[in-house]
């Protein structure tokens, strides 16, 4: 062989491990995007879904989680073009855009972690056999987060959660494989959108209440693009864009076939049944678990709890880990006008530092659990429901910083990418002003 066919051939090999490692790099914030979306909207509202509606939002869970793909994506895209997170990107917009994001961040962040709280901490007690209240139970679990956290910070969160999403996936899709094979045909669990049970402002509110964390919340772009520069630290390396929107998109498309499947195993296993669901965190599991293995066979039991508290575990550590990063960006700007000057200097690791404002989330999570622990399915509706009335804002807040002057130009997404955006904008906006008439003519 010629020896400069030898130096091409060994050129193209380096470049071809350059790009295998970068996009090694890459890999880990999509899963944990991941690991927060597959919760409280997988296990409660699409189970639910299943289980009273049958496969009719089946479709409508697919578009819905397709046309907020864009919003979602943005977040990764801008850092990997930037070097900064969204947080930034909303100061930089100006102070309205970064008060609207702070005032969801409040409205709603104590209120998300108790709701993944209470539905973990019921599984816990049943998975365990645990007896004492619910309150304690919660306790058990946030404080074995912040522990985690302590102990092993990014990296280890990063390592737990790729185990343990690789393990749910297999156990939830092995339930949905035998439970398929129960069930040889879904025609008995088709509706028509059109029938009446389905247009009422219940199954509306419903319906918000679902696609309000489904896949998860758009406000959570803020928390995938604060990740990505954790990763970009850890490894040395900041993403291309390309490996990063392909980090994103291994976690989004794996959020949404969980979220198929625990739809398909309500359907499959409860829808039907006649059982109404407890609003009682410990003997809603206990009743999400009975009809699994009463359906699929006791032996199954096992299985079907340990996917669910696996499920709700990485979300409420993951979940109960990215607020304190938030408030640590936040609280920089509030206190630094500079926005330079931030962008350029984010908060520095510190594990203490980051485990105490965990603990003061902490506390004011149990301070919610405290007052409405014993009613945590409205809690749920109410949260998710608020998530989805931000949405349009949310996502028209990033559509604008993505394809505006403090993004570069070669990082903004293309004509495809934006005309799902609009669509979905206008998807959001409609069925949003849809609930609010119905709550207003109610």
């Amino acid at each position: 062989m010629h020896p400069s066919n030898i130096r091409l051939n060994m050129t193209d090999q380096l470049h071809a491990q350059s790009q295998t490692s970068s996009l090694r790099s890459a890999l880990g914030p999509g899963l944990l995007m991941a690991a927060a979306a597959v919760g409280v909207s997988h296990l409660v509202q699409a189970t639910r879904a299943g289980a009273e509606y049958g496969i009719a939002l089946l479709l409508l869970l697919v578009i819905a989680c397709a046309l907020k793909y864009p919003f979602l994506e943005f977040g990764p895209r801008y850092a990997a073009a930037t070097g900064e997170n969204l947080v930034n990107g909303y100061r930089r917009l100006g102070k309205w855009a970064f008060g609207i994001f702070l005032f969801v961040l409040c409205s709603t962040m104590f209120i998300t972690l108790a709701s993944i709280t209470l539905v973990t901490a019921g599984l816990t007690g049943l998975v365990f056999g645990l007896e004492q209240s619910i309150f304690l139970t919660a306790c058990l679990v946030l404080g074995a987060c912040v522990l985690i956290m302590v102990i092993g910070s990014y990296a280890g969160l990063d390592l737990l959660m790729k185990i343990i999403m690789s393990l749910l996936a297999l156990a939830t899709v092995f339930a949905v494989a035998l439970a398929l094979g129960n069930q040889p045909s879904l025609e008995p669990l088709a509706q028509s959108l059109t029938q009446d049970d389905l247009l009422t402002g219940a199954t509306l509110a419903f319906v918000l209440a679902m696609l309000g964390w489904m896949p998860i919340p758009l406000d959570f772009a803020a928390v995938h693009s604060i990740y990505s520069q954790q990763r970009t630290h850890l490894t040395g390396q900041r993403p291309s864009i390309r490996h990063a929107s392909l980090d994103f998109a291994i976690g989004y498309v794996g959020a949404v076939f969980l979220a198929v499947c625990f739809l398909l195993l309500g359907a499959l296993t409860m829808y039907g049944s006649g059982t109404a669901f407890s609003n009682n965190a410990i003997e809603f599991a206990g009743q999400l678990t009975q009809l699994y293995s009463q359906n699929l066979g006791q032996w199954s039991q096992p299985l079907i709890a340990f996917a669910a508290l696996a499920t709700m575990f990485s979300t409420a550590l993951t979940v109960a880990d990215c607020y304190p990063r938030i408030w640590r960006v936040t609280l920089a700007h509030l206190f630094n006008p500079d926005i330079d000057q931030v962008a350029a200097s984010p908060p520095p690791p510190d594990r203490l530092r980051h485990a105490g404002i965990m603990l003061l989330v902490c506390l004011g999570t149990l301070g919610i659990i405290a007052l409405f622990g014993r009613n945590f399915r409205p809690l749920i509706d109410f949260t998710t429901t608020v998530a989805f009335l931000a949405a349009p804002v949310i996502g028209w807040m990033n559509l604008k910083l993505i394809t505006g002057p403090h993004t570069p130009a070669h990082a903004r997404p293309g004509r495809l990418l934006r005309m799902i955006a609009w669509t979905g904008m206008a998807f959001l906006i409609v069925l949003s002003g849809s609930w609010l008439v119905w709550r207003l003519t109610s």
